[in-house]
């Protein structure tokens, strides 16, 4: 499909600013952000981007969006992410993941039936964490995977792929759905991991590790991500759900000593000590899931998608880049 005209919502946040950054040259860009605390204008490299602040939900300003930039595809970025602020105040992850969704939805519809749409696409950009916790022994998340969320967040993200799912069945729009999983790379908040611990450990503070460190993630480098969604969005089929992971499952104690060791070598602490010094554990998170893994094999074969980073390349060019933006 030839795509000019983008909306991207939630695009002044984390991934959403690095799918910008990657094709700004390939599409027309509209940014919708709700300029919350995670957003950042500053994340925009490029100048030929217009930025709009305002809330997915509010149908009437999305419409004119829609209609006034000929918008040929939307790819939904916006939510809330972080795991712990929804334990600690679930409401505005059901506002915006949940409602926001709904109401984006409508108003894709209404634009996609009103003028003719043919070519039309909405993108909806989900997580891993929707499919639940696995044990060591078990398969990775597939497309076909069992959804089963643990956490208010993981919750409401699985709501929000319902929505679409049931918007192409019963409503005839035409989405695509994907899941990914951990992602790090350049303009993340400092909430999240890898950020956190780059900071903390600047900051000569205890770098907090949760329980006993030995929670599994798979971790994707956000410019490989970014290109899956692209290529879900350009070549993927319509009512489908394509997976994207980093095949990088790492314990979460192995991600700290890597950053650890990442500083180590390019910025040593000035008394000589390692980083790994400053590790402390902390109380686990309630309903910690233990593991996350992706298949990517739906993406190879139908898409063509391709790793470009491994854990130890993305991880160095990450700390490179908050050492010189932190």
């Amino acid at each position: 499909m030839q795509i000019s005209n983008l909306l991207v919502t939630g695009g002044l946040g984390f991934i959403g600013s690095n799918f910008v950054n990657l094709f700004s040259d390939k599409y027309n860009i509209i940014i919708l952000d709700k300029y919350t605390y995670a957003a950042n204008e500053k994340n925009i490299i490029p100048k030929n981007v217009k930025i709009i602040k305002g809330d997915i939900g509010d149908i009437p300003l999305v419409t004119k969006l829609l209609e006034e930039n000929n918008i040929q595809a939307i790819v939904n970025f916006a939510a809330e992410s972080h795991v712990d602020n929804s334990i600690n105040s679930p409401k505005e992850f059901i506002n915006t993941n949940i409602v926001g969704t709904y109401n984006l939805l409508n108003s894709a519809l209404d634009y996609f039936k009103n003028f003719n749409k043919s070519e039309f696409r909405f993108l909806h950009v989900s997580t891993d964490e929707v499919f639940g916790s696995l044990n060591l022994d078990e398969e990775a998340f597939t497309e076909n995977s069992q959804y089963k969320p643990n956490s208010p967040y993981s919750a409401s993200k699985a709501a929000s792929d319902h929505l679409v799912r049931a918007w192409f069945h019963t409503y005839g729009l035409p989405t695509i759905i994907t899941n990914c999983s951990n992602n790090y790379g350049p303009n993340q908040h400092t909430e999240k991991l890898i950020p956190n611990m780059i900071k903390c450990a600047l900051s000569n503070k205890p770098l907090p590790v949760y329980g006993n460190g030995k929670n599994i993630r798979d971790w994707i480098f956000v410019n490989d991500h970014c290109h899956g969604i692209n290529l879900a969005l350009t070549k993927g089929r319509i009512g489908e759900t394509y997976c994207f992971g980093g095949e990088a499952e790492k314990q979460n104690l192995e991600v700290v000593n890597a950053i650890c060791e990442a500083l180590d070598s390019i910025k040593p602490k000035t008394d000589g000590k390692s980083y790994k010094s400053q590790i402390s554990f902390v109380t686990d998170r309630p309903g910690h899931d233990f593991r996350y893994a992706i298949n990517n094999s739906k993406a190879y074969n139908e898409l063509g998608y391709k790793l470009q980073y491994n854990f130890s390349q993305g991880l160095e060019f990450t700390v490179k880049w908050y050492l010189s933006n932190i």
